[in-house]
């Protein structure tokens, strides 16, 4: 018997979604999948403002409950499918520094990220969500340089989110590409489901036939 996709996705090809796409493939995890064309705008029309009023992907809708953000999304599919696996289960020691370094993508570094590659100036140190730029990157490194892992030797969720994060800015050169972010990033892209989905976004890219 056929099994039902539990999870319906919402996706734009060669967006922030492609690190979703990359958790659902190496969760195995069941989805349905709805592309939004969003050179053609469709995440301002009405039928997906109401999915995420911000008009960002990615989104999902786990049956009734509707979950946005992508860290968000992180903890509740590898939650619902990996726990103890790809996400450390709630009484696992590495569960903390789990779900420190998740966070850590979404509060400290891409805020950072993004003022560095405007050229803006953050906000006074009290009030910055980051302290400062060159603290925030160096605690990254650091933890990377104790690899091959964000949480050493382990590999989780956490890993395909910043390695998806790490491989796109350095192709731009939002953040250099030094080694330790380069090897990191080759060890993540290497997995078969990453192979898999990075293929997939290609294809609707390109709008071939789902």
């Amino acid at each position: 018997m056929t099994v039902q996709p539990q999870i319906r996705f919402y996706h734009a090809a060669h967006s922030r979604s492609l690190s979703v796409l990359i958790l659902l493939e190496e969760l195995a995890a069941p989805y349905e999948l709805t592309l939004i064309d969003m050179k053609g705008g469709a995440q301002r029309e009405p039928a997906y403002l109401a999915v995420n009023p911000m008009g960002k992907v990615p989104a999902i809708m786990a049956g009734d409950a509707l979950v946005s953000e992508q860290v968000a999304i992180y903890i509740y599919l590898a939650d619902r499918f990996g726990l103890g696996g790809l996400a450390p289960a709630l009484d696992d020691p590495a569960r903390g520094p789990y779900l420190r370094w998740l966070v850590y993508y979404a509060a400290c570094f891409e805020p950072a990220v993004v003022d560095k590659a405007m050229k803006r100036d953050p906000a006074p140190l009290a009030m910055c969500p980051y302290g400062d730029y060159q603290t925030m990157f160096e605690t990254l490194i650091g933890q990377l340089s104790q690899g091959p892992y964000i949480l050493g030797e382990r590999f989780s969720a956490a890993d395909l989110l910043w390695a998806t994060a790490l491989t796109w800015m350095t192709s731009f050169k939002i953040v250099p590409d030094l080694p330790v972010i380069m090897d990191y990033i080759a060890r993540a892209n290497a997995r078969p489901a990453v192979i898999k989905a990075r293929a997939r976004d290609e294809e609707w890219a390109a709008g071939s036939a789902l």
